[in-house]
């Protein structure tokens, strides 16, 4: 049997749900009931059940931070989704992208080995289950504009503008701020 921590924090964009698995997040949602945040987590990592994490953690802290503005405070939290390799790799590149900055699906499917597979790269965001950690948020049109989001273009535009507020331009490449679109 598989059990999953819960961990519920407040954030300036909602309520959001962690659902941890042996230290690592399987799962991040926001504003979502927590039967929707399990459905996330693909069925051969899928918990048996869910209980209320007690106590305060590390995760906990970074979330704090971010929220503060230390938005590389996530960088180092522990990840687990299943997935085939093209898919992971994206999540992997997604990972590697600074706070602050933005990267386009092609650019993501390009650097994760396909460059002509900007769709797919699309489709691995899609289904990424674990939002913040794995920061689809921060992948955006070729024409420049935000592109869709689970929890919605709105909040993928408050997300973006909270990094970039609190990182240094000095810290990002200089690109326009994304426009949202369809």
């Amino acid at each position: 049997m598989t059990i999953a921590d819960l961990i519920r924090h407040d954030s300036p964009f909602g309520l959001f749900h962690v659902l941890v698995q042996d230290a690592v997040v399987v799962a991040a949602s926001w504003d979502e009931p927590i039967d929707a945040v399990v459905a996330r987590v693909h069925p051969t990592l899928r918990p048996n059940s869910v209980r209320a994490r007690a106590g305060r953690g590390p995760i906990h802290e970074a979330l704090d931070a971010y929220d503060a503005g230390d938005c590389q405070a996530i960088d180092g939290i522990g990840v687990l989704q299943h997935s085939g390799p093209f898919h992971a790799r994206v999540r992997e590149e997604l990972r590697a992208i600074p706070s602050g900055t933005t990267s386009t699906y092609a650019e993501l499917a390009a650097s994760a080995g396909r460059p002509s597979a900007a769709r797919a790269a699309g489709t691995a965001c899609a289904r990424n289950a674990i939002a913040l950690f794995v920061p689809c948020h921060r992948a955006i049109g070729t024409d420049g504009t935000l592109r869709g989001f689970a929890f919605g273009v709105v909040h993928k535009a408050a997300l973006l503008e909270h990094e970039r507020r609190f990182t240094p331009t000095t810290a990002r490449p200089a690109r326009e701020s994304p426009v949202i679109g369809s």
